[in-house]
Parts: C-alpha cells; sequence; structure tokens
C-alpha cells in the first residue's frame, strides 16, 4: 500500500496514493449549458420580503439584445434561475471612438439582497473575499468578456464605473456557461400528487445538482469543499435522484486518501492545487465516514469498495471510542470538539452520544457483511453506550434528556438520541410528542439539523408530522422566493447567519438538499392522509 506524507500546519497527514489513484479514476465530467437573462429586474426594499428585498422584472428578453450604459448606469440582470458557471458577454462602443479604458464592476448574487446591500458595508467574520463582484478594465472595444473564474448566481448587476466622455458601453450576448457533473438523463422521474411537495422536490434537486462539481461540493459559492456531513446527506438523496454512485466513491476514497497521523479522517478536504486535508477534525463528521461507507455499500453492494475502506471505517471507531468515559458518556469539553448544529449555545455532550451510537449501529451494519468478528464486540457496546445515557442523561423531572455540566435541554439531545435508538419504541415515540409539544429553548438553527429532526419523525412513525414540518420549514424557503435550498433558515430570523452578515451566507448548499430523499424515499406515506 504506497503512503506518503502530507504537512498542514502543525499536523502530520498520511497520504494513500492507491485510494487518491482511484478518486482520480473516477473524476466526473463536467456537463455545460448555455444559459441567458430572462430580463432585466429592479431590487426595491419590501419589508414582507424574507430578506427585505424583492426583485422586479422591468424588461423583456429582447430588450437584452443591446444595452447602452453611461458612466454610474448600471443593470441588474435576471438569470430566472440558480446557476453556477462562467460568466460571458459582449462589449462594444457607442458614440466616438474609445480614447480610455473601460471600467465595469460586476457583482453576482443568488438573492436580491446581494444586488441591493454594498459589499462595501460587510463587515462579517469570514473572508470577503467570499462576496462575488469583479472589476474589469476593457483597453480595446469591441472584445468578449470572459471571466475567469466559477461564479454561483441568479442576478449579475454590471455597473459602468467609468469611460471617457466621448463614448459608452454597449452589452449584448450575455450569458453564463453553467457547469455541473449531474446527469439531467439519469434523474429519477416524480409524479408526486402534492404541489407543494412537488416543488420542494424539484428544488432540493437543483440544489443538489449546482453542488455535484468535480466532487460533492458544501456549495458552490463558499466553500467549495468536499465537507464529510454534506457528504452524508449529499449521498443519501443522490441514491434516490441522479444515481450517480460513482461520486459518492470517489469522495469516500478522496476522504480515506489523506488521513490524520493517528488515522482520523478530517471534516473537509481541499481538491486543489491538490487533495489537501483541512486541519479541522470534528467527532461526529469522522464517524460520518463509517455512515457514509454503510450507506453506499447498502445501495451499490461494492464489495472492493468495502474492503478497502472498511479499516479507514474501524479506525473512525476505534479514536471516537477512546473519548468515552468510564461511565459510558463522552467526555465534553469547551473547545469545537463536534459539530452538531450551527448555534452558540448548543451543548454537543448529549446529540454527540446519539451520532456515537447511531455510526457504530452503522458500523455494525459493515462489519455483518466484511468483518464477523466484531457484531457482537460492537453490539455489547452499542447496549452499554445506550443504557449509559438512560442512566446518566435522562431526566425525569423534565422529561428530555439533558446534556452537559448545565444539564442542557436542546432539541438535538432528543433528535439523535431517538435517532440512536436509546430506549424502547414506545419511549421514544413519547419523547418525539413532547418535543413536538414542547419545543426546548435551544432549537435548530439549520436545514442540516432539521433534516435529523424530519429523520427522527419518521422513525416513530409520525409521518404526517413530517409532512408538516417539510412543508413548513423547506416550503417556507420556497414561499420566500428559494431557487436552491439556503445553508441557514430560521423563519423568525431569516436574516440570521453565523457568520456576522447574510450576505456571506450560501443559497444554494449541500446539507438543504434533503427533501427530495424523503419524498421519493417515503412517498406511499407522504401521500396518506
Amino acid at each position: 500500500m504506497s503512503q506518503g506524507i502530507q504537512k498542514n500546519s502543525s499536523l502530520t497527514f498520511h497520504r494513500n496514493e492507491r485510494f487518491l489513484a482511484t478518486a482520480a479514476g473516477l473524476l466526473p465530467a463536467l456537463q455545460q449549458t448555455c444559459l441567458s437573462p430572462v430580463g432585466l429586474v429592479d431590487v426595491i426594499a419590501d419589508a414582507s420580503e424574507a430578506q427585505g428585498w424583492k426583485a422586479v422584472m422591468r424588461a423583456l428578453p429582447a430588450c437584452l439584445m443591446q444595452q447602452e450604459l453611461a458612466p454610474g448606469d448600471e443593470v441588474i440582470v435576471d438569470f430566472g434561475t440558480h446557476c453556477v458557471g462562467y460568466f460571458e458577454m459582449r462589449c462594444g462602443s457607442a458614440g466616438s471612438p474609445p480614447d480610455a479604458p473601460a471600467h465595469l464592476q460586476l457583482i453576482f448574487g443568488e438573492t436580491p439582497a446581494e444586488m441591493a446591500e454594498p459589499f462595501s458595508e460587510y463587515h462579517g467574520w469570514l473572508s470577503s473575499s467570499w462576496l462575488q463582484q469583479a472589476d474589469i478594465y476593457l483597453d480595446v472595444l469591441p472584445e468578449l468578456v470572459r471571466l475567469p473564474r466559477r461564479y454561483c448566481c441568479r442576478y449579475v448587476k454590471i455597473k459602468v464605473i467609468s469611460t471617457s466622455a466621448k463614448f459608452n458601453l454597449k452589452l449584448s450576448d450575455i450569458h453564463l456557461n453553467t457547469v455541473t457533473s449531474a446527469d439531467r438523463t439519469s434523474l429519477k422521474p416524480l409524479h408526486h400528487p402534492d404541489a407543494l411537495l412537488s416543488q420542494i422536490d424539484q428544488v432540493s434537486i437543483l440544489t443538489l445538482r449546482n453542488c455535484m462539481q468535480e466532487v460533492f461540493e458544501d456549495g458552490p459559492k463558499r466553500d467549495r469543499r468536499l465537507w464529510l456531513g454534506d457528504l452524508r446527506l449529499q449521498a443519501l438523496v443522490n441514491y434516490q435522484t441522479f444515481g450517480q454512485n460513482d461520486l459518492v466513491k470517489r469522495c469516500l476514497y478522496l476522504f480515506a486518501g489523506v488521513t490524520r497521523e493517528d488515522g482520523m479522517v478530517s471534516s473537509n478536504l481541499f481538491m486543489k492545487p491538490d487533495v489537501i486535508a483541512d486541519d479541522t477534525f470534528l467527532f461526529d463528521y469522522a464517524l460520518f465516514f463509517v455512515a457514509t461507507l454503510a450507506d453506499f455499500i447498502a445501495a451499490t453492494d461494492d464489495q472492493q469498495t468495502l474492503e478497502d475502506l472498511w479499516p479507514v471505517a474501524w479506525r473512525q471507531i476505534e479514536l471516537s471510542l477512546e473519548r468515552v468515559g468510564a461511565s459510558g458518556i463522552l467526555q465534553d469539553s469547551d473547545d469545537w470538539w463536534a459539530f452538531i448544529d450551527w448555534h452558540e449555545s448548543l451543548n454537543k455532550q448529549a446529540p454527540a452520544q446519539g451520532v456515537l451510537i447511531y455510526c457504530l449501529m452503522k458500523a455494525r451494519e459493515l462489519a455483518q457483511k466484511i468483518d464477523r468478528a466484531k457484531v457482537t464486540w460492537l453490539t455489547a457496546r452499542i447496549d452499554v453506550l445506550k443504557d449509559a445515557a438512560m442512566q446518566n442523561l435522562w431526566n425525569e423531572e423534565k422529561g428530555f434528556f439533558i446534556s452537559g455540566a448545565g444539564r442542557q435541554v436542546s432539541c438535538a439531545s432528543q433528535i439523535w438520541l431517538v435517532l440512536a435508538g436509546v430506549g424502547d419504541n414506545n419511549f421514544r415515540a413519547r419523547l418525539i410528542s413532547r418535543l413536538l409539544a414542547n419545543p426546548p429553548e435551544i432549537g435548530m438553527n439549520t436545514p442540516y439539523m432539521m433534516h435529523h429532526f424530519i429523520d427522527a419523525l419518521l422513525s416513530v412513525g409520525e409521518t404526517q408530522h413530517a409532512v408538516q414540518e417539510i412543508k413548513k420549514y423547506w416550503g417556507g424557503m420556497v414561499q420566500a422566493g428559494a431557487d436552491t435550498f439556503w445553508e441557514m433558515y430560521d423563519p423568525k430570523h431569516p436574516d440570521f447567519s453565523p457568520y456576522g452578515s447574510k450576505l456571506i451566507n450560501s443559497y444554494c448548499h449541500a446539507w438543504s438538499c434533503t427533501p427530495a430523499y424523503f419524498i421519493r424515499k417515503y412517498s406511499l406515506s407522504l401521500t396518506q392522509k
């Protein structure tokens, strides 16, 4: 087995060149489509809109054939849907021969808010370089402008900063060359009798499609990386829609190909200029390598991949169990040791206990196929951890599981311990009913956590509540004008951002695409009256 070493920060990583070569051999071809704008829009303030702005169409497509702009003029073109691709347009001049360069500014946005609120006023804690804008200077006109960067947008604002007094700028043939590795012809059709669920399904699919590039990206605007938590959910949707399982396989081999010195997989990978493991390690994301592999094997029965990657999966189990204390409960800490959800007040101990048990059960599924000697041992460990959760985390007085030294009650703790199968069926069903009737103050902030809530509802037979929550939550984004589903959505606080500004949020985000998985996998149940 060929090995190498990667240095990153103060960490040392092992590179498995055979695994990386396998991943390279699964590199997908990108499909391109030329997309033209559907018209021009004005963006106006509207307090009734989710983010305070709306786009109003003001021109038909024919008006886009020749746009003449003087210094200070701007137009906002609308492509009619969320796009990922490369921008092109032709620029000419009107008036006297150009005697100075033309200076243009282009701003790309997924939402009307990005067209309306100045990027210069951004004060979030993520780098402002993620804000999608370009300044270009044209020394010779006419010229075909081809921007080298890939952009993620529905709207593009084109502003003429400066020409000379002798000429104006004339724009034509504005278009995007969109890219994705998703094959439309492989998409499994869905004819759902519920109009809203059908629409939610289509928005979910576009979200996944625009994140399917050379890997399953977490978001084509930001971070454009392969994150393990997102990959697990994208893969589930893929099995029900495009069925491009080689892309899932490629991502699994990439994670297995670059691991920390002790064998732990990174939470995310950079693809350029080479495959580089980030120095962020999260307890739950590392364990989700096990769950993602188990789901992949269940979908494909790929024995060679199982033989190759089982040792990597097993290593995540070994490392995770090192954090379990003598009481059978995970040791908590104040650092960012697990993700679970974007919630600054959320204690991670109890929900991470649920993730551990859940992934041990996934490991047992794999062991039954390849390493039966470990099945009995895994079953014993699962039972110990479940019993410990009931003895140490269940609070009879509160009627909920508690987490951490502060004995916090959160939605995440209840959801993950239900998914882990702690307690019998009746206990878990009653717990979910109590959660629905009296939700804790520490709620859910992301579609990522909402996915697990829907999963927990379905696991106890609460199908109709699952339908209602999908319609209320993801349907709320649809009603707010979402072409693709957002990284963050709090119906009570639609401007919420963990990064300090909604301008930096991703509005096409991998972990948000899962309604299509639920709608398609449980379609018969979802149509019950």
